[in-house]
């Protein structure tokens, strides 16, 4: 009989270093950059659905770039070493005010840290102050995920984990399919890390099923962890968040009132939102103190599209332009019936779906019709994938007055229920205690002014 060998438990922090540093050297070896929309998005790369193996499968080797925010080395290797506590994930990043400032004014509000003892360059990199760091980790299986981060970590799960992971991934599936774990404390930084499906995740930035994760990448974020397919279906989720934008705004505006437009598309019909647990000044916080990384995030996309262009061309072809925040430059776009027709068409499928139904019920279409009228809008018939391209009912709805209501309605469709439900299981899975503490916070900032 062979002796069976002993089962020796290494820490994730050793076991996945080699599986962290070997991905991420694929999606982030060079610096951020904005190179020209001709060479990161080639014409109709966005006609393809994504499925790629890898990065050098990209339509560009600088493509996505514009995704990839520039913060110190410090600080990135801080967050870095966060994520290699936790089993192996595909994708995540960090987000929030604990990462880019949202007011002059943070720091000086809070009297003491909430980290108990973080890595100085966090410490730096916040001045001082201190914010909970929030992080979004999407691995492959979110259950095996679950399984193998309760063995390390129970202590971040509340009543929930003693359930076991199934337990924990049939409460995460409600909502947005996303599970939160708040306040908790990883490398001497107090975190809240939220879990989700790769396939989700995928599917929300294509579709915009719920738009709650694809709402919090419509805004900077730092990327720490990459995989192709995501890159490519966050520069879609980009565009279709320009394009939805332009279908709220007139003719001409600001670069600050379409960046407060994106910021805004997932802010619609949050109930924090409505019911004063959020900032009202969030949003122009969030533009007004990021403004250049909203520029490096989108000005390659906006160049690309053939209906909005810059009033003033000559303010963008300094080098410099974009580390000039005192700037608000005008930008203009174009009516053309058949143009913003071909914009609706190009909306995320699920949004586009209620767009669609808005104007069903104000036209009074039959079922059937309608009906038929979504199998016509696919994307895809038995002869493959179809290059999109506005149809006369497209025409018919951008041709009305009330098109942005509408649009706005089918926002408020998209974002209300799952934010709703979302919060509301945060009472299962952060626990009463956490659960009451958040929101106590949140009421918090609801009551700050600036």
């Amino acid at each position: 009989m062979s002796r069976l060998r002993p089962l020796i438990r290494i820490p994730w922090s050793q076991r996945s270093l080699l599986h962290f540093n070997r991905r991420y050297a694929t999606s982030e070896s060079t610096q951020p950059a904005a190179a020209s929309s001709q060479q990161s998005l080639p014409p109709d790369w966005e006609d393809e659905p994504p499925s790629l193996s890898d990065f050098t499968q990209l339509p560009h080797k600088d493509f996505g770039k514009n995704q990839l925010m520039e913060t110190n080395e410090e600080f990135k290797r801080s967050l870095r070493g966060i994520l290699r506590q936790f089993p192996p994930i595909t994708y995540a990043f960090a987000y929030g005010s604990g990462v880019f400032p949202q007011s002059d004014a943070t720091a000086s509000r809070i009297t003491h840290s909430p980290h108990p003892n973080p890595p100085e360059a966090i410490l730096k990199w916040q001045k001082g102050g201190g914010k909970m760091i929030d992080f979004v980790l999407a691995a492959r299986y979110s259950s095996h995920f679950h399984s193998l981060n309760l063995r390390e970590h129970r202590d971040h799960y509340s009543f929930l984990g003693s359930l076991g992971s199934g337990a924990v991934s049939h409460v995460q599936k409600y909502g947005a399919g996303v599970y939160f774990n708040p306040y908790i404390t990883v490398n001497g930084t107090m975190i809240k890390y939220a879990v989700v499906d790769m396939n989700i995740l995928q599917r929300d930035l294509l579709d915009w099923d719920t738009m709650y994760l694809a709402g919090r990448l419509h805004k900077p974020v730092k990327i720490l962890f990459e995989e192709p397919n995501i890159r490519v279906a966050n520069q879609r989720n980009l565009l279709s968040a320009i394009r939805c934008s332009l279908l709220l705004l007139p003719e001409t505006f600001t670069e600050k009132q379409l960046y407060s437009t994106i910021t805004g598309l997932s802010y619609q019909g949050d109930p924090r939102m409505t019911y004063g647990s959020e900032n009202p000044k969030k949003i122009s916080n969030i533009v007004n103190h990021q403004l250049r990384n909203f520029r490096l995030l989108y000005h390659d996309l906006i160049m690309s599209l053939p209906n909005i262009e810059y009033v003033d061309g000559k303010s963008i072809s300094h080098s410099d332009w974009m580390d000039d925040t005192e700037l608000d430059l005008k930008l203009k776009q174009d009516l053309d019936i058949e143009r913003r027709a071909n914009m609706v068409r190009r909306l995320p499928k699920s949004f586009r779906e209620k767009v669609y139904f808005q104007f069903q019920r104000k036209f009074a279409i039959p079922g059937r019709e309608f009906k038929e009228m979504l199998e016509a809008s696919k994307n895809e018939d038995e002869k493959g994938y179809t290059k999109p391209v506005g149809s006369h009912f497209d025409r018919r709805i951008v041709a009305e007055k009330d098109l942005p209501e509408q649009v706005t309605r089918a926002i408020n469709q998209t974002v209300a229920w799952p934010a709703a439900v979302q919060s509301a299981k945060g009472v299962l899975t952060a626990g009463p205690y956490r659960a009451l503490r958040y929101l106590q916070e949140k009421r918090e900032k609801g009551r700050m002014k600036s």
